[in-house]
């Protein structure tokens, strides 16, 4: 009796698996896991290309540039601090997992509540598992949305924060597909 070795006819067939073709396995740094299951669980992206998409982050594509130690008081104001104490990447600051990570401008008004307002460019985490209280990326029904997930005994909701915008609830044959985590917003004043 023979062990081990290969055997004619065992085995997953080439092109049966999820990608249709053939597979390969390979080693990757445990902390690149998530981000790499992230982007292979992506499927072509219907609607994406129009977005105003503005690329993966890179840690270290940009300048670095100071940030200072002192807060700033949103109240009374008071003396500056002279000096900085680091630099800021704001990829390094803003991204945890660069390949899973995009950036999409928002449009419209129904996240205003939560400080998402329309225009804000908004970082999106594919690599998170989105939890109850989030807020998504999502799709619904083909479209995109942004709202807070809201996913309690059973029940899954997506839901605004601007009292004129009703809270998506679904009915059977609706589809919500998940596409990332918002991580932060960034606003321009000027």
């Amino acid at each position: 009796m023979t062990q081990g070795g290969s055997r004619p006819g065992a085995g997953r067939k080439p092109g049966t698996g999820p990608y249709g073709e053939a597979t390969r396995v390979m080693r990757v740094p445990a902390s690149r896991v998530a981000e790499i299951k992230a982007y292979l669980a992506t499927p072509a992206r219907p609607g994406l290309d129009q977005l105003d998409y503005l690329g993966t982050p890179h840690a270290g594509d940009g300048p670095r540039l100071p940030l200072y130690a002192a807060r700033v008081p949103a109240g009374f104001p008071s003396p500056a601090e002279d000096y900085a104490e680091v630099r800021l990447d704001l990829n390094e600051y803003l991204v945890e997992h660069a390949g899973a990570t995009f950036y999409l401008h928002v449009q419209g008004h129904s996240m205003t509540g939560a400080g998402i307002l329309d225009g804000d460019v908004i970082a999106v985490d594919r690599a998170l598992e989105a939890r109850h209280g989030d807020i998504v990326l999502a799709v619904v029904d083909n479209a995109l949305t942004v709202k807070e997930l809201y996913q309690e005994a059973g029940e899954v909701r997506l839901l605004s924060h601007n009292p004129d915008f009703p809270p998506i609830t679904f009915k059977p044959g609706q589809e919500l597909s998940i596409w990332g985590v918002v991580k932060a917003v960034v606003r321009k004043l000027r």
